[in-house]
């Protein structure tokens, strides 16, 4: 009876084992998307820059409030002439 309960645990601990079955492809995982992340940064170092000089807080903050504003209302309707163009009927 024992050999029965032993062998189906020993199968269930055979699939935990701690073996890597790719341990050439782990070391690698990721190294395209720094590699392209990289060659796509302008400026590695602009990320330790603090601010743009020039922009002090009083103008950045009245920039952002003028950009919010113009989402509040819908932009007027323009009218199109259309020069030279086919206006869409027959012409009958």
């Amino acid at each position: 009876m024992l050999h029965k309960t032993i062998l189906p645990i020993a199968l269930l601990l055979a699939g935990c084992a701690t073996s890597s079955p790719t341990p050439d492809y782990d070391l690698r995982f990721g190294d395209a998307l720094r590699d392209a992340r990289a060659r796509q940064t302008l400026n590695p170092a602009a990320a330790s820059i603090a601010s743009t000089p020039g922009m002090d807080g009083r103008a950045a903050r009245e920039a952002l409030i003028l950009y919010q504003g113009t989402f509040r209302q819908p932009p007027p309707v323009v009218n199109v002439i259309n020069i030279g163009g086919a206006t869409g009927s027959s012409g009958k």
